[in-house]
């Protein structure tokens, strides 16, 4: 059963309004469930949850994770977006704040840092490691620097032939420079489907594999997405809703939401959560623009900005009923901190108030707000919450009268970036960049 809702109530949407929308809310949700929209070619990730349960994907996931994890001390994911944004998301969701898994995860390839590739291969010289690279084509610029160092630092320290038994590689089935390197070099691989997006594949390898070896339970997350798919299957789901009720808000006029938690562990879910947003909906001079903030921490940066600041803004707060742990507040004999009136109180009755009060005060600013409630952070929960935000979005572009799962824009700055760097084939397009900057 899942345990995900949301509410609408504080959006200042109302049952009237969401009814004459449903017409357009259950075309578009048809249009993902039947492939009958702009990108249909993108929507393996729909039954993704139910056909891995079904299949004997997950074991293999875990037979190689299980050697990655028995063999190294550290792991390096090599991708960029939705290649490492989600497996980041969930496995800083459920690791303890302050230790590191077992393996170590650490994440290369999504930027160009010098100092922060210098800084890595350093950390580990002398350290047992493997890598788990993630690439369709294999020549994406920032993950292919990346695997370039890292697998060569690889075969320097543990030989060619360990090197080879300790790199995974995430990518096409039958073409691309990655899967021809793998194939060539007898790495074991899994494939990304064509037809499943990066932001979109999280419950793919792409991020399955990546969680599995930080020692965390695929098989309860795919558990959690595949009830929430089977909800989501149809009108008034949680995906409806939400879907429905922010392009309502954007039509009047709202055209930035704030994804917001008070659980510190949700950051980088944040982070992924932007991505699949932005790069699904900001196109043809169209979409809300996605942002994100850690309460109550940004309440004392971005409090003032989003309580008397323009009204284009409306709130979106994921909020978990439970934590894991219990730490009550003591009672101090001098009261020096003025806090003995919450002396007794567990930390999280705290937080939640201040969840409660600020949204109340946030609703009293003009800032509408939906809140999206899991019952606790888990394998399962989280699994629920990442399909509920894909299902929704795919509904949510159809809405707004976009290909949800095409990016144009994207291209634009690596074209600049290979004239600039002279790439073979660039040559028109280097001349016209070095005669417009003098």
């Amino acid at each position: 059963m899942n345990s995900l809702s949301v509410s609408v109530a504080d959006s200042g949407i109302d049952d009237k309004a969401l009814a004459a929308l449903a017409p357009e809310t259950d075309e578009a949700l048809n249009k993902v469930l039947n492939g009958s929209g702009e990108g249909a070619d993108f929507l393996g990730w729909v039954n993704l949850p139910s056909e891995t349960i079904e299949s004997d994907l997950a074991e293999r996931i875990e037979t190689v994770a299980a050697r990655l994890r028995a063999e190294c001390d550290t792991v390096v994911c090599i991708g960029i977006g939705g290649s490492y944004l989600g497996a980041k998301a969930v496995i800083e969701a459920l690791k303890p704040t302050f230790a590191q898994t077992t393996p170590e995860i650490l994440f290369a390839g999504q930027n160009i840092g010098e100092d922060y590739l210098a800084e890595l291969s350093d950390y580990l010289r002398n350290r047992r490691f493997g890598i788990i690279v993630i690439s369709k084509s294999g020549t994406t610029t920032e993950p292919a620097i990346a695997f370039r160092l890292l697998k060569a630092q690889l075969e320097t320290q543990a030989g060619k032939q360990q090197a080879a038994r300790l790199i995974v590689a995430v990518t096409d089935a039958k073409r691309g420079a990655l899967r021809s390197l793998a194939t060539d070099e007898g790495y074991d691989t899994f494939v990304i489907d064509d037809n499943v997006g990066g932001r979109f594949s999280v419950l793919s390898p792409v991020g399955l594999l990546p969680i599995a070896v930080a020692g965390f339970n695929i098989r309860a997350m795919l558990g959690g997405a595949a009830d929430m798919q089977a909800a989501c299957a149809r009108p008034g789901s949680p995906a409806w809703v939400y879907a429905a009720t922010r392009n309502l808000l954007y039509r009047s006029g709202k055209k930035i939401e704030i994804l917001v938690n008070y659980c510190p562990k949700l950051h980088f879910f944040g982070e992924w959560w932007k991505q699949l947003y932005g790069e699904s909906e900001g196109k043809d001079h169209k979409g809300i623009f996605p942002a994100a903030v850690d309460n109550t921490t940004d309440l004392h940066s971005m409090g003032q900005w989003i309580q008397d600041g323009e009204r284009t803004i409306f709130e979106t707060v994921i909020s978990v009923e439970s934590p894991d742990r219990t730490l009550v507040i003591p009672s101090d004999p001098d009261n020096l901190d003025g806090l003995n009136f919450i002396a007794g109180k567990r930390i999280d009755k705290v937080n939640k108030m201040a969840e409660l009060g600020t949204r109340l005060a946030h609703i009293d600013g003009g800032v509408p707000n939906l809140t999206v409630t899991i019952d606790s952070l888990n394998e399962y929960t989280l699994g629920s919450l990442i399909y509920f935000f894909e299902m929704a979005c795919g509904i949510s572009g159809y809405l707004l009268g976009v290909n949800p799962f095409n990016q144009p824009g994207v291209e634009a700055y690596k074209r600049n970036m290979f004239a600039l760097l002279a790439k073979p084939g660039y040559e028109a397009e280097t001349a016209a960049l070095r005669a417009r900057l003098g």
